[in-house]
């Protein structure tokens, strides 16, 4: 486990942009293996669509925990788990999830700064969200576990006011309460980018979406990794749906070998 840990730390502190696929199963976790990527990471969105949820931790945990345990059953390469808000109402019971994906196999997380009210998704509190990292850190460390903690951000992704401003704030409380990586959802602007590099030791993370710059301008910004997100999912299941539509419309399986 330790070695998973060492691994995948490694991946952000090279001279090279991290690409971490997300994974929905353990299928797709093992086509990334094939494919040389040196880790995979869940898209909880992914998953959980892909078992019949809404995203947002409608999912139950043991269902995920059942998909996570297939993937590290299939792969050799590190594993990182997209946890979402750490499906826990306290630090404790978050704590007790990331120690079972811990003794699991499990190489990382990553854990969100935002929560679900009233159906809608709002940022929380960042200084009890830095006490709740610094609780998860202080776990791991009583078990002398190692997990990379990746933390999502999501000024950007709410598209707050005052995102630059708001997001150095964060970042500079999650450094000190000891996360290992930090996460930017939906932020693509290179000077946006650039400022939240400038202002965290912590390597940063964005994803997948519409407009975010190619990977060489995002190395020459200072990302260290980038991810897939639910995108590759969305995509692989629209032609699915595209699919079955040309066999009902052609009334053969030409379309199924082409």
């Amino acid at each position: 486990m330790s070695s998973n840990f060492s691994s995948f730390h490694a991946l952000h502190h090279t001279g090279h942009l991290f690409l971490l696929p997300n994974a929905w199963d353990a299928r797709s976790a093992a086509l990334f293996e094939q494919q040389q990527f040196p880790a995979v990471a869940t898209s909880s969105a992914a998953v959980a669509t892909s078992l019949g949820y809404a995203d947002g931790e409608g999912m139950p945990f043991d269902d995920y925990f059942f998909v996570i345990r297939r993937i590290l059953s299939t792969v050799k390469i590190p594993l990182s788990v997209d946890l979402e808000m750490g499906y826990g109402n306290t630090p404790q019971a978050i704590s007790d999830h990331i120690l079972q994906l811990w003794e699991a196999g499990v190489a990382g997380i990553n854990i969100e700064d935002s929560l679900i009210e009233n159906g809608t998704r709002v940022l929380g509190d960042a200084a009890a969200f830095a006490d709740t990292l610094a609780f998860i850190r202080s776990s791991l460390a009583a078990k002398q576990a190692r997990l990379f903690i990746n933390v999502r951000c999501d000024t950007y992704l709410l598209n707050v006011a005052g995102k630059q401003a708001a997001t150095q704030q964060r970042l500079a409380l999650y450094e000190a309460a000891g996360a290992d990586g930090v996460f930017l959802p939906c932020i693509t602007d290179p000077a946006d980018i650039a400022a939240a590099v400038a202002n965290t030791r912590l390597p940063v993370n964005v994803m997948c979406v519409p407009g975010l710059p190619d990977f060489s301008r995002l190395q020459e910004l200072g990302v260290k990794r980038v991810s897939m997100g639910p995108f590759l999912f969305n995509n692989v299941y629209d032609r699915i749906g595209a699919l079955a539509t040309n066999i009902q419309t052609s009334q053969s399986f030409a379309p199924v070998f082409p």
